[in-house]
């Protein structure tokens, strides 16, 4: 999905880019909260991982938030972050009920963030799973979509990609592509914009784990395209904040170093078994992210992945 704004810069950032660039990276305070009147109400589906800081960092700028999760437990501690909170699970067992609290939670809202990751859904049915949400988002008037997908749905070829490498649509191949084409603006009903994450990281969740004591890896000199959770909270709020709907969007840190430096380093961080690779190595696809670092006004907090490290 590539939309016309994608084509130039919105108006109003060049004329703010500078000014307010400093403030960019410094998430929870990205700038000083506006009164909560003045800012559209989010809608954060899926406050985990990602979803829950980034629902705290929306609060703590000021905007009204309203958030959902599939655990009964998490609803006191998004109630205790002034999240509205909604107990919602999609599925195969969607019924009557979680539709009227879906309907219920989006109805007033301005932006969605959409934060279901595919995981969450059985084989080739993650169109399915979300389809709930787009007739709900087309029936109450929410105006943006801001819809969290992956750098997966690129091939795993030894090149550049970029957002033009792989096309969302109702009728592709990929799941997550034809998950991502469901929410392309129909008629004038919504604006949406696409974000393409790297690999996730950050707290409790380090890189260290992932490739520890594993032996005689493959694609040893393959560049690494990751992103940290400050960063990744970082771009979805500046996305909300200066308006930049229209687009799909790249979001990696622009700090390539290959799988072998990369998590052997991550490894010895944690104290734990450095992995192996294989002698012969290829290359592998390298994510550029030139588009989002020329379209918004944010600096990244983590673009070093070494130094990143400490910050797991």
């Amino acid at each position: 999905m590539v939309g016309k704004a994608q084509e130039r810069d919105l108006p109003g950032f060049a004329r703010r880019r500078y000014s307010r660039r400093i403030f960019c990276h410094l998430w929870p305070s990205m700038s000083a909260p506006a009164s909560a009147s003045s800012l559209p109400t989010v809608a954060v589906l899926g406050c985990g991982w990602l979803g829950l800081p980034l629902a705290k960092a929306l609060v703590a700028a000021g905007y009204p938030v309203v958030g959902s999760t599939t655990t009964p437990t998490q609803l006191l501690t998004l109630r205790d972050a002034g999240i509205t909170p909604y107990l919602l699970r999609l599925g195969n067992d969607f019924s009557p009920t979680d539709a009227d609290t879906l309907r219920t939670m989006l109805t007033g809202v301005d932006v969605l963030v959409l934060n279901v990751p595919p995981r969450a859904a059985a084989a080739n049915s993650y169109p399915s799973l979300l389809r709930p949400v787009g007739s709900v988002v087309a029936s109450v008037g929410v105006r943006h979509v801001l819809f969290v997908s992956s750098t997966s749905v690129y091939p795993d070829a030894n090149r550049r990609m970029r957002e033009s490498d792989a096309v969302s649509s109702p009728d592709a191949a990929s799941d997550l592509l034809r998950a991502e084409g469901h929410f392309t603006p129909r008629r004038g009903q919504w604006l949406s914009t696409v974000v393409r994450f790297g690999g996730l990281f950050g707290p409790e969740r380090p890189p260290g784990r992932f490739l520890a004591g594993r032996q005689n890896l493959p694609n040893a000199e393959a560049p690494v395209n990751l992103i940290h959770l400050d960063d990744c909270i970082g771009l979805l709020t500046s996305i909300i904040r200066e308006k930049a709907w229209g687009y799909t969007f790249n979001a990696c840190a622009s700090h390539h170093p290959s799988r072998q430096e990369f998590y052997s380093a991550a490894a010895r961080k944690l104290g734990l078994t450095v992995p192996t690779f294989e002698a012969t190595s290829q290359g592998g696809k390298l994510i550029d992210s030139s588009l989002l670092q020329r379209t918004l006004p944010y600096e990244f907090q983590h673009n070093d992945l070494l130094a990143a490290l400490d910050y797991c």
